[in-house]
């Protein structure tokens, strides 16, 4: 069922808003969703640029939608507009989905749990580990509470920018005052330390992801820590340079596929409040992706 034939005076619309959407899965993972359970729905792209933000959400009251996604560069901004925030959305301070109830914007964020169940479907509980997260923007907040709130032993955040590291800490501590939080200098002496002393590691930057594919945040003349689990957020390519090199190592290693899957199918549970069919929403990424590199 294609977006075109889905789409008629009875649609429930629910889309993605960020600067730019072209690239994203979010659209083929949804609408086979949709049409897996028969629903009358369809998930649009919805570029928007970041000066036109607050116009985007009040035509998405006008139009009836359900609600949104939101990428980058908008899960920030996106917060002063909402009615009500979740916690994790109050906590990581970034939302990513919004469901509109009436004419009240709900915040959520569903990275976190997205990320948790990830990690959970491929037998790695954080409870217990020891964990480095390389960056420090966003995505690297919903990771740092998903882990401090299913009680990792300890987490260290590496970053280029120590400060922007430490007011993620900050930010969080409050909230999770029990938790081991630190951070410390991205640099090849800091994740060479690890060595011996880390369960897990999450890349949680952009380095690797499509078009710069040879790129990796772990340097070539580092030694991979080969018994820490390896997690990669980049799903475009499926396989980064980080993971190929981790799993050449010996470590185990989860892609960013997962993550995409499981905060999508929080999402959908949000705006239809079904259960949603992630195996039907994982083939459609898969998919989507092997499209990606036909047409590159």
């Amino acid at each position: 069922m294609s977006i075109k034939q889905a789409i008629n005076g009875k649609t429930s619309l629910v889309g993605l808003m960020g600067w730019p959407v072209e690239h994203s899965l979010s659209p083929c993972m949804h609408n086979a969703a949709f049409a897996e359970l028969g629903l009358d729905w369809a998930y649009v792209p919805l570029p928007v640029r970041p000066d036109d933000l607050p116009q985007a959400l009040k035509g998405l009251a006008a139009l009836n939608f359900v609600g949104v996604n939101v990428t980058i560069p908008h899960k920030q901004a996106v917060m002063r507009y909402m009615d009500d925030l979740s916690k994790a959305a109050k906590t990581i301070g970034a939302v990513n989905t919004i469901h509109l109830q009436g004419n009240k914007f709900m915040g959520y964020n569903t990275d976190a749990p997205g990320f948790l169940n990830a990690l959970v479907e491929k037998d790695c509980h954080p409870k217990g580990m020891r964990v480095a997260v390389l960056g420090a923007g966003g995505a690297a907040r919903a990771v740092v509470f998903a882990l401090a709130w299913a009680e990792a032993d300890a987490v260290v955040i590496l970053n280029r920018t120590t400060e922007r590291a430490a007011f993620l800490i900050e930010d969080l501590n409050d909230t999770f005052p029990q938790s081991k939080l630190d951070f410390a200098h991205l640099t090849n002496n800091s994740l060479a330390a690890l060595d011996g002393k880390i369960d897990l590691v999450v890349n949680t930057t952009s380095v690797g992801m499509h078009p710069e594919k040879e790129k990796s945040p772990w340097p070539t003349d580092v030694a991979i820590p080969r018994n820490a689990v390896f997690c990669d957020l980049v799903y475009n390519p499926l396989e980064t340079v980080f993971l190929a090199r981790a799993r050449e190592a010996g470590a185990k290693v989860i892609d960013g596929l997962g993550m995409l899957v499981h905060q999508g199918a929080a999402a959908f549970e949000h705006w239809t409040g079904q259960a949603a069919p992630i195996e039907v929403m994982r083939r459609a990424c898969l998919a989507g992706l092997v499209n990606k590199l036909a047409s590159e």
